[in-house]
């Protein structure tokens, strides 16, 4: 009376191999949506990137800094830049965005390491992405300022990106990798580390864990996500624009990083597709859009404190991870 019900060993494999078998599934998904409904599925792709980096240092860090914008924007920008001036494979600027978003990380996590947080935080790093717009629109020579950088045609090794499908295949493969590798990285002793200092930092260093090297490790890891992220971003759009990175980006990310679930990896895949869905259905309601869309989020977060993945856990705690704090 009252215990929780443990399901059995079976029944978790059953759900865990129903879990891993949706990016499978994924796979035919070209063979059935139209060029708009794979452009929509792409963003999904690139936006559920943005969430799992975000939700690494809101969630799991438990630090208010919205870095997303900045670091998206820098990742954008790299691939563009190196595409357009000097012919870099895209293979490569996805690598080298990941790099430079990485080192944008660690120059962001000096904020925190000099004991910078909660509200002081959140306004130095909206700044930082401000700051980071302020340079796309006024550096013209290298960002074409307003613009934009136009990119050339763009391949994935030997497969040409000059529609939504095959862009569909390398954004499926690119988001596996990443958010497989960032599960892996919570699920070890590192982001048991994280989420401890999330919970008290002080009595995670008494315990004599090197708050300040998980601090640093998180932001470089949530840099190179999202850094990835805007990489696919430049390539989704075709043209990299100021715009893009400015305060309504920030909006969109949080507002994904909560509907989903914070600290929740899984949460920021649904957070990532509802946020990223839902405005593009209600675009058939011309001047109620925003209050439909609206709504639907108020609803979401009053009724679901804990975002979507809590529904989830309802059904079989295979979705529930390991470092999530009830």
């Amino acid at each position: 009376m009252g215990e929780t019900e443990v399901p059995s060993m079976p029944s978790m494999t059953r759900w865990r191999r129903v879990y891993y078998l949706i990016p499978v599934v994924a796979l035919v998904i070209p063979f059935f949506a139209n060029e708009y409904l794979l452009w929509v599925v792409n963003a999904i792709l690139v936006y559920t990137l943005v969430t799992v980096g975000f939700n690494l240092i809101i969630g799991n860090l438990g630090q208010l800094a919205f870095v997303s914008t900045a670091f998206f924007g820098i990742g954008s920008y790299t691939t563009a830049i190196l595409m357009v001036y000097f012919g870099i494979p895209y293979v490569l600027a996805i690598l080298a965005s990941a790099v430079v978003g990485g080192i944008a990380g660690f120059l962001t996590s000096v904020t925190a390491l000099r004991g910078i947080r909660l509200y002081y935080l959140a306004i130095i790093t909206l700044a930082f992405g401000e700051l980071m717009r302020w340079v796309y629109l006024h550096g013209d020579k290298v960002t074409d300022g307003s613009d934009g950088l136009l990119l050339p045609a763009a391949s994935f090794f030997w497969i040409p990106l000059d529609s939504e499908a095959p862009k569909f295949y390398v954004f499926l493969l690119l988001t596996v990798i990443v958010v497989k590798a960032t599960s892996n990285l919570m699920r070890s002793k590192i982001g048991r580390a994280i989420v401890a200092i999330r919970e008290n930092e002080s009595a995670t260093a008494s315990l004599g864990i090197h708050t300040a090297r998980y601090i640093v490790l998180a932001f470089v890891w949530s840099g190179s996500v999202v850094g990835i992220a805007g990489a696919m971003f430049a390539v989704l759009t075709e043209r990299v624009l100021p715009e893009a990175f400015g305060l309504t980006q920030v909006i969109i990310h949080f507002g994904m990083v909560l509907v989903g679930g914070t600290g929740s990896i899984v949460g920021s895949v649904l957070g990532a597709i509802a946020l990223t869905a839902l405005p593009e259905y209600f675009r058939q309601f011309p001047g109620m859009d925003e209050l439909f869309f609206g709504v639907v989020i108020v609803l979401i977060l009053l009724f679901l404190p804990k975002g979507l993945v809590s529904l989830l856990h309802r059904i079989s705690p295979v979705f529930q991870e390991r470092y999530y704090r009830d």
